[in-house]
Formats: structure tokens, C-alpha cells, sequence
């Protein structure tokens, strides 16, 4: 999801601000938990999971992935990146 889909979907009352706070910071989170299981920057950490759909994944799954442990969360995307090209 962009930020044009984001606005629009905030224009049509499809999302509200504090569901969107929700899910950015649990996407803060888990990136900077998978940045810290692999001792590198949370921005390289960001990078490469983006590159490699794991951000895409915790976007589409958020439903599911925000009721488990981050510990649980991390090793999902470890699985998903590593599918998708990922060495980590």
C-alpha cells in the first residue's frame, strides 16, 4: 500500500488513523527486532525486507501476525525473505 492509497483509503473511511498507527508502529517494531536479530542497522534491515516482501507480507498478514510474539513474527519473515530471494 502508497501513500496515495493510504489518503484515499482514509478518504473513504476504509481506514482510520489510529488502525494505521497500529499497524505502522507493529511494522517499526518488527523490523527493528529482525535488525537487532541479525546485528545490522534497522535501515539495512528495512531495505532488505522490503526488497525481499517482507514488508508486503507483515502488511497483508497483520491481522494474523500482530496476535503472535515478535520472536514468532521475525522467524515469519525470515521464511518469507529467504523464499524470496533473501540470505539472512
Amino acid at each position: 500500500m502508497d501513500l496515495l492509497e493510504v489518503s484515499n483509503m482514509i478518504k473513504r473511511g476504509g481506514l482510520n488513523m489510529s488502525e494505521l498507527k497500529k499497524k505502522i508502529n507493529y511494522t517499526v517494531v518488527c523490523v527493528n527486532e529482525f535488525a537487532n536479530k541479525f546485528h545490522i542497522a534497522s535501515k539495512e534491515a528495512f531495505n532488505y525486507l522490503y526488497e525481499h516482501k517482507g514488508v508486503e507480507f507483515i502488511k497483508e498478514h497483520y491481522d494474523i501476525e500482530h496476535t503472535l510474539s515478535i520472536d514468532d513474527a521475525v522467524e515469519d519473515l525470515i521464511m518469507i525473505c529467504r523464499n524470496n530471494g533473501g540470505g539472512y
